[in-house]
């Protein structure tokens, strides 16, 4: 069976939905805490992907979190391989850094909570988000903001943040929202880094109360993207 790793930069950003759907594609997965110290493998032998989950450091923080170095470079290896990757909020900006992209601070400012996306004409035809609805309302909780990496496709946007998602070949996706956040999973980001919500003059407890209108659709499209994403790996277990 072929094994993805799973780089995890925070203990409250996991897998969430991402789990259900490689468990029902019986794909199995290795966590690498590089919070907790974890070394970031120097290559993806015997690995059949790589996800690089969010967090709350930033790409050019380099000199403080000299691991992003580590995780661009398996980034790449991950590429030359011709292997599916996914980075998710952080890990998509880690993805767009690795791919010569410019990821700085949003000069619009921080998009935390619900807010909408829109797809753009290329997710149309686009493996993962094709027949998505052409809005939708996923968690976000990020304050930098990445350019479209060279030879990238854009796939969505949101008022705050031009890119919001990108494809690079065919098997290389990035998202800078959280598409697999669960309720618990809100809860939990709250909680972690209730600060932030207190500066920014975000209410927890209403941002938590709406998970329950929007994840249940969100955990339909969530099945159905990372499903897609996985399919490649299946192949090859």
């Amino acid at each position: 069976m072929a094994k993805i790793y799973v780089l995890q930069h925070h203990p409250v950003e996991n897998l969430g939905a991402i789990a259900d759907a490689l468990e029902a594609s019986a794909l199995a997965w290795q966590y690498i805490r590089v919070n907790d110290g974890q070394p970031v493998p120097a290559s993806m032998k015997n690995a059949g992907g790589l996800i690089v989950m969010g967090g709350p450091m930033g790409v050019y923080q380099t000199d403080r979190y000299p691991w992003l170095r580590d995780e661009m470079r398996l980034i790449e290896d991950a590429m030359k391989s011709d292997l599916p990757v996914l980075g998710v909020c952080l890990g998509a900006q880690i993805l767009a850094a690795a791919l010569g992209a410019k990821v700085d601070r949003n000069p619009n400012g921080k998009e935390i909570g619900w807010h909408p996306i829109r797809l753009g004409d290329s997710a149309k035809d686009d493996r993962l988000t094709r027949d998505l609805p052409a809005t939708m309302m996923p968690f976000h909780w990020h304050g930098d903001i990445f350019d479209l990496p060279p030879g990238a496709v854009s796939l969505a946007s949101s008022d705050k943040t031009p890119c919001q998602a990108f494809r690079h070949g065919d098997q290389t996706y990035g998202l800078q929202f959280h598409f697999e956040v669960t309720r618990e999973g809100v809860s939990a980001m709250a909680a972690a880094f209730a600060k932030e919500l207190v500066r920014e003059n975000i209410p927890a407890d209403r941002m938590i109360a709406q998970s329950d209108e929007f994840i249940p659709r969100l955990t339909t499209i969530a099945d159905t993207v990372f499903t897609r994403w996985a399919s490649p790996i299946q192949g090859m277990s």
